[in-house]
């Protein structure tokens, strides 16, 4: 297990640089379809998909897991992409922070209020949770993309 945070930042990396491959593909949108709402997607646009994902992150990992007071992004306080790659520099000072401290990730549990139900869950569990939602939206949003026309980019781990 000594080697266990070195394993967690390589994954974090991982996301990151595929999080890098989806945001380069972004900027060849319009500044219109980027905030282009489809009723047919939960969150409506790719802008605010990000915004999801990025707050998402701050949820559990800055408020669950290291018991900070997080300021979340309205979807429109961010006008552009670049205020989605400031709204993830803030992510990733977070992610930052709670990797620094995870050489017990697996142990430590978190009480958190989900739905208002009251939950418990290992940091390791919410790390896998906010790993695995951002693909998730990542998918839908090269989906949203199709739709405006675009052939999506490869953003998988292994490309």
């Amino acid at each position: 297990m000594d080697h266990f945070p070195d394993l967690l930042r390589v994954q974090y990396d991982l996301a990151r640089d595929s999080r890098g491959e989806l945001l380069k593909f972004c900027g060849r949108l319009a500044l219109e379809e980027f905030v282009l709402e489809n009723s047919a997607f939960g969150r409506g646009s790719v802008r605010n998909l990000l915004t999801h994902i990025g707050n998402t992150y701050l949820y559990w990992i800055g408020e669950v897991c290291l018991g900070r007071d997080m300021t979340y992004a309205e979807y429109n306080s961010i006008p552009d992409l670049m205020g989605i790659l400031r709204h993830f520099d803030l992510v990733d000072r977070v992610m930052g922070s709670f990797l620094a401290e995870s050489g017990d990730l697996g142990l430590r549990e978190a009480t958190f209020q989900l739905n208002g139900s009251p939950g418990k869950a290992s940091f390791l569990k919410i790390f896998t949770h906010t790993l695995s939602h951002e693909f998730h939206h990542k998918g839908q949003i090269l989906s949203l993309c199709r739709h405006l026309g675009y052939i999506p980019v490869d953003t998988d781990i292994m490309r």
